[in-house]
């Protein structure tokens, strides 16, 4: 019960804060969290929806390289700005967290509720996206190594 007053919680947020993808995807789980025979899906969604996700970003950003509106000349261009150089470093740090914050994640399940809280307050009071988890597990990661303050199992 308490599972659905949580879900249930944030749907009424994300409604209250006009957040679709938020209100999607808590409707998604409920729907799946309803039906029985679907059970196994939100299992296998634990287990992969994350790199379905990336998959599913990674094919929208090659969009504009397959329409021809983004070319190789204009990546050469772009490497001549400073701000070409940063988005491209900062590119590469997102990459690097993101793949350790899963090894967060999978080693310390439990740092997964904190990390979504966070993202549903950054979502719906700061109009964020929720991308945020991974990206929000990547620099625990690197704070909580840092510090000497990774958890052990």
């Amino acid at each position: 019960m308490e599972s659905w007053l949580f879900l249930g919680a944030v749907f009424g947020i994300a409604a209250l804060s006009k957040n679709k993808a938020l209100m999607i995807g808590v409707g998604f789980v409920m729907v799946l969290k309803l039906v029985p025979l679907f059970h196994p899906l939100l299992k296998l969604m634990q287990a992969q929806g994350i790199n379905w996700g990336v998959t599913i970003i990674s094919a929208a950003i090659m969009v504009p390289i397959a329409t021809g509106e983004i070319t190789v000349s204009d990546l050469l261009n772009v490497m001549k700005t400073p701000a070409g150089w940063i988005a491209i470093a900062m590119g590469v740090l997102v990459a690097v967290l993101s793949s350790k914050g899963v090894g967060l994640l999978a080693g310390n399940p439990e740092m997964t509720v904190a990390l979504v809280f966070g993202t549903i307050l950054g979502v719906v009071f700061l109009k964020g996206i929720a991308a945020g988890p991974v990206i929000a597990s990547g620099m625990t990661y690197v704070i909580l190594s840092v510090f000497n303050l990774m958890p052990t199992h």
